[in-house]
């Protein structure tokens, strides 16, 4: 699914690491997302305790006072009017598991969101847009989109990455299942979550609320990297884009279109905020988001006419000539 070159680009030495597609809840592989698995197993526990009692009473009471031959149909059944003892127990009861579950609940929400990140903590702001993912790391001043790169946990239910969510539009929703639970991004405020991974690999995620015509291509993933590819690759998004005199022509292009309004590469005229910074561009495994690979052909069909890839995004048909588009894409394709 994933360019062999662009994975081994990302991950280094980690490139060997299992990427984790299956989102699955119940294979937590970082505290918060482990800490709401056990919550869930408990609330299913005592869900399951009072199917299996309510249904053997039932099962019972079917079976006990069934119409047996030979009963007289005319005659009625001896009539019960209340129980005292009964309706105590099915009023007390059902009370104490609602604070049960209440009390287990909270803790467990309060010992995720007020756990105190240390020092050392790497720090993100994830910036959701419709429909794609802005990623800022303020500590090393880099900006990239829809891949969030971080260092491998190894201290067990320490925060080793803080994220600060925010919206640019309407609400949106970060859910990585196997990293934590969902935290919405709600403009004009700001929510936090937190994030430990435990192995290596790709954690794949996407938007949990719905925000328009292309939610459900709103995907997200979490490249978790030994500390020191997670060094190297921050190291090499520091960078400006190369200078390149071979690539003047095609630069000059690019530089021409109105590409420049929305989108940045670091180091050149282009200095729009609109769309992803693409000054890294090919060191992402996607494009639109994680509905393509970065490949040469995908990249091409992209930029031609990005509404058929993703219908509705706000990144419209430039409608350019096959040489413009040419060299946009050569230049794209420079930007490693």
């Amino acid at each position: 699914m994933f360019a062999l070159a662009a994975l081994a680009l990302l991950q280094g030495s980690t490139s060997a690491a299992a990427e984790h597609r299956v989102t699955n809840i119940f294979r937590p592989l970082a505290t918060p997302a482990d800490a709401e698995r056990n919550l869930a197993l408990f609330v299913l526990a005592i869900t399951a305790a009072i199917f299996v009692v309510v249904a053997a009473l039932i099962v019972y009471t079917i079976v006990r006072f069934r119409r047996r031959a030979g009963d007289d149909t005319r005659q009625e059944p001896p009539q019960v009017y209340g129980s005292n003892q009964i309706e105590v127990a099915w009023t007390v009861i059902p009370i104490l598991i609602v604070f049960v579950l209440i009390g287990v609940t909270a803790r467990v929400i309060a010992s995720v969101q007020n756990a105190s990140p240390p020092p050392s903590t790497l720090k993100i702001t994830l910036i959701g847009h419709q429909w794609w993912w802005e990623v800022r790391y303020p500590d090393f001043g880099v900006v990239t989109a829809n891949e969030i790169h971080v260092p491998v946990s190894r201290v067990d239910g320490q925060p080793a990455t803080y994220l600060r969510l925010e919206s640019m539009d309407v609400i949106h929703s970060f859910w990585v299942p196997q990293l934590s639970g969902k935290m919405d991004l709600i403009p004009n405020r700001d929510n936090f979550l937190w994030i430990d991974p435990r192995e290596p690999g790709i954690y794949l995620g996407n938007c949990a609320e719905y925000c328009g015509t292309q939610h459900a291509n709103m995907l997200l993933r979490v490249i978790a990297q030994e500390p020191a590819d997670f060094n190297r690759w921050a190291s090499e998004q520091r960078k400006s884009a190369e200078d390149n005199p071979q690539l003047s022509e095609v630069k000059a292009t690019f530089q021409s279109l109105s590409c420049v309004n929305c989108h940045m590469v670091k180091g050149t005229g282009a200095i729009g905020r609109f769309g992803p910074d693409l000054t890294h561009l090919m060191s992402r495994q996607t494009i639109g988001a994680g509905v393509l690979t970065n490949t040469s052909a995908n990249l091409r069909a992209w930029v031609n006419d990005p509404q058929v890839a993703k219908p509705g995004c706000l990144m419209p048909s430039m409608k350019l000539t096959g040489d413009q588009l040419d060299q946009v894409v050569a230049y794209l394709q420079a930007l490693k």
